[in-house]
């Protein structure tokens, strides 16, 4: 029936807006991932450019790098980037692969950041070396007293080698045996030695050395060690007169080295040892807590005095197991040529403020000189 409205269905006047907003947003979103897709595109492009060229062509610095045997080229590309050599190990794969280089060897190859990636590429094609080498030629410190660890934090100071690479070699028994072949005197009762850290330890000679280039660590290490033994060539036979070894000598040097000043000191800081040891005595030096903690910390505490080392010389008797650091030739002459043993002298304390020694024969006599010296020694 008619009554009078118009049977024709209203389409929703809001349809077609909402469908032209949704068709907006999404053209906008992929305007936008295009434009991102180009920026990165850009950016890719642009690195990826950077990277095939030198990473640095002002730096001169050599680097040492090794590559070890199997390596493929992204592992090489890795070694690299991390060396800070290239800028990208990635674009170093993709480079060598799309050049055709093969046959990378193994070795120690002395690199710059200003090389480019084809220079770099032939060197590793042509080989390295089978020990670090020096790249040119420096000086190498080695200070009085100063044990082996602690050179091991200036070796990459003042040369091309890293500290893992020169404590490697400090426990590498096959060149230990090569230098005690050639130093038989200098270093048979180091060979015989049980429980070391290093064996090496003490037989450095404190001195400044030649680091020529293209030497190599092991050339470096032996010149320190030829120096001992050309220190020691005037005291073999007092050494053996004074019915000691090599390293009993050495390791009672390590001591009074760290302990006395002056020579005057040192020489009766030295009877003070030898008499305890002949009368079974530890030697109680702080010295030989410290190098058992690995520490260089001056107060030590009774936990540290009980720590279970056979270089804690609180605990055991004797002169432990070698050398705590490498001592100078007037602390290895002290020892051969030790002062005022017949006093009796079983006990020393230093004023740390003044530096001047005390020396006591018993053990009430020094805890009285310890009681009066607090105040100082704090």
């Amino acid at each position: 029936m008619d009554n009078g409205t118009d049977p024709t269905p209203k389409h929703d006047a809001r349809g077609p807006k909402r469908s032209s907003f949704g068709r907006r947003i999404m053209i906008g979103v992929v305007s936008l991932l295009v434009i991102l897709a180009v920026a990165i595109g850009i950016i890719g492009y642009h690195y990826f450019q950077t990277a095939l060229k030198p990473l640095d062509t002002h730096n001169q610095n050599v680097v040492q790098v090794h590559v070890p045997m199997g390596a493929t080229s992204n592992k090489i590309g890795q070694i690299l980037q991390d060396k800070k050599i290239v800028k990208s190990g990635m674009v170093f794969n993709y480079y060598v692969k799309s050049h055709k280089f093969t046959n990378f060897r193994a070795g120690y190859y002395q690199l710059k950041p200003s090389m480019t990636l084809k220079t770099i590429a032939k060197q590793l094609q042509q080989g390295g070396s089978a020990e670090p080498v020096q790249s040119a030629t420096g000086k190498v410190l080695l200070r009085e007293g100063e044990t082996i660890d602690q050179l091991a934090k200036e070796i990459p100071k003042q040369t091309d080698f890293t500290k893992k690479e020169f404590l490697s070699l400090m426990t590498n028994k096959k060149f230990f045996n090569q230098l005690a072949a050639k130093y038989p005197r200098l270093l048979s009762s180091a060979k015989k030695a049980k429980h070391v850290r290093y064996r090496l330890e003490g037989y450095l000679a404190p001195a400044t050395y030649q680091a020529g280039k293209k030497m190599t660590l092991k050339d470096i290490v032996t010149s320190m060690v030829a120096k001992m033994d050309q220190n020691l060539q005037g005291q073999y036979q007092t050494i053996k007169k004074n019915k000691l070894t090599v390293q009993e000598t050495l390791t009672l040097a390590s001591l009074v080295e760290r302990e006395g000043v002056n020579q005057k000191d040192r020489n009766k800081i030295a009877g003070v040892f030898l008499n305890r040891i002949k009368a079974n005595m530890a030697l109680q030096s702080d010295i030989s807590v410290q190098y058992a903690l690995k520490t260089t910390k001056k107060t030590l505490t009774y936990k540290d005095l009980k720590v279970k080392s056979p270089y804690n010389l609180y605990v055991h008797t004797g002169y432990g197991p070698g050398p705590f650091d490498n001592p100078s030739v007037s602390s290895i002459k002290a020892v051969l040529h030790p002062a005022a043993r017949s006093k009796g002298y079983y006990y020393f304390i230093a004023n740390t403020k003044t530096g001047k020694v005390y020396f006591s024969k018993t053990y009430n006599q020094h805890q009285a000189l310890t009681s009066s010296l607090a105040g100082d020694n704090k």
